[in-house]
């Protein structure tokens, strides 16, 4: 009888570690809390720009292929705005406790010397460089100059980490100096190519303006102008801003798309993919903000994020999987190489981005919540050491380990500003940031102008 008792218990434990492990091993999301599940997905996700970065620069690797196979030999190559986004989430580390503020120091120090001495062009910075040389990879035949949309991307995340450090001890303060003069290098009224009220994308020292790629909105590339406004020493005028990105007005287009309205015109298409409603607002703090073109744009942007999920509900191609816990089109990887995915039969190729609806949880927090359950609950095909995979196809049965850091980085970013809003506090507190906002007309409120305080 004694031996029975014991065996019961036995039994029941065994039993028990056998249950626990299998719901470890399935990712189940059941027994985490939504800020239990935001911080594991948020922690991995920023391992991507810590443990997964380039070391001599300490920037972001353009990409990560967990099948170490890199067709391009690119393995080194890092990213400007892949960098940027990446700067934002180290500096939410920081915050976090992920690494000390010691540690996050260094790691900025040595992303700062290698900014300091790499290749740029006019100031700006270009898409790619080599990262154990600071020299360009041109990102095309053409594309081996300045490319202002992506400094743009990786001086917004300056701009933050210098109001991080700006009011800290000496070693810093310091660094804000330093990012402070990489800042005012940038000669944005050189990208108007000849004064100009536009700004173009690329230049090139060996083909000059070939590229011939001037900005209109609306894309991603609205944090540009803004910038290019705000500049202490090459500030462009505000006409720039209204007849180049606004084109006079031309950027309102009021309609509907999947019975949704929305109020600005998509350059090429009715709605775009998500990472337009992503980049320039991973500082941009769009709560409250308006200007003569868009009266909300934390409404435009929260519409067009329900824009992309109501049509991957619909799913008029019948992919598999597609539905209200899995949905998100923007550009990724793709079976068929890299794919800008939008809201429509066209560009929909079934697959799905976790960055979409991830980095939509400042809009759609009850939604993107509930993609980040259904994903982490698929497990290690979607899930692995960097937090989730690019992009995954289940029509395709396609689940490639491979990472994108232009991809990861507004994962990491979103969901901090959506738990603290601490990138968004950071970049609208830089007084530069302010004052290119009051001079391009932005307010807050209905009737309350963006303050210098």
């Amino acid at each position: 009888m004694k031996s029975v008792n014991l065996y019961i218990p036995l039994l029941l434990l065994l039993f028990l570690a056998g249950a626990c492990g299998t719901k470890k091993s399935d990712g189940a999301s059941g027994a985490l809390s939504d800020d239990a599940l935001l911080d594991t997905v948020q922690r991995r996700t920023f391992n991507y720009f810590w443990d997964g970065a380039e070391p001599n620069s300490g920037l972001a690797r353009e990409r990560i292929h967990m099948d170490g196979v890199y067709p391009e030999n690119d393995q080194n190559v890092v990213t400007s705005g892949g960098s940027g986004f990446g700067i934002m989430a180290v500096l939410a580390g920081i915050h976090r406790g992920y690494v000390t503020r010691e540690e996050g120091l260094a790691r900025m120090e040595r992303i700062v010397s290698f900014l300091e001495t790499a290749d740029r062009f006019h100031g700006a910075y270009p898409h790619w460089w080599y990262g154990d040389t600071g020299r360009v990879k041109p990102f095309g035949q053409k594309d081996n100059g300045g490319d202002l949309v992506e400094t743009a991307f990786i001086m917004q995340a300056l701009l933050a980490v210098h109001q991080y450090y700006a009011g800290g001890n000496p070693q810093e303060k310091a660094l804000a100096a330093r990012i402070d003069k990489l800042w005012r290098e940038v000669d944005w009224n050189f990208y108007r190519q000849g004064d100009q009220n536009v700004l173009y994308w690329h230049w090139s020292p060996e083909y000059g303006w070939e590229m011939d790629f001037p900005v209109h909105g609306y894309n991603e590339c609205l944090i540009m102008y803004i910038l290019a406004a705000a500049s202490p020493t090459h500030g462009v005028p505000a006409a720039v801003y209204h007849e180049g990105w606004a084109q006079n007005g031309a950027i309102v287009s009021p309609h509907k798309v999947e019975g949704i309205e929305l109020h600005l015109r998509y350059q090429g298409t009715e709605a775009g993919p998500l990472f337009w409603a992503q980049y320039s607002f991973l500082g941009l703090d769009p709560n409250g903000l308006k200007d003569e073109y868009c009266p909300d744009y934390f409404g435009e942007m929260r519409n067009l994020t329900l824009v992309n999920r109501a049509y991957c509900i619909r799913n008029p191609k019948h992919y598999k999987g597609f539905g209200p816990d899995c949905w998100g089109l923007t550009a990724s990887y793709s079976t068929d190489g890299y794919a800008a995915h939008s809201p429509n039969e066209r560009d929909d190729q079934g697959v799905i981005a976790p960055t979409a609806a991830l980095s939509s949880i400042v809009y759609t927090p009850e939604y993107s919540l509930q993609v980040m359950r259904h994903l982490y609950d698929m497990g290690d095909k979607v899930f692995g050491p960097y937090g989730f995979y690019d992009a995954f196809s289940e029509t395709d049965n396609w689940y490639p380990q491979r990472y994108l850091a232009i991809d990861q980085g507004p994962i990491a970013v979103m969901i901090e500003n959506y738990r603290s809003g601490l990138l968004w506090k950071l970049f609208m507190s830089h007084p530069d940031v302010q004052q290119g906002l009051r001079k391009l007309g932005f307010q807050l409120s209905s009737d309350t102008p963006i303050s210098a305080s």
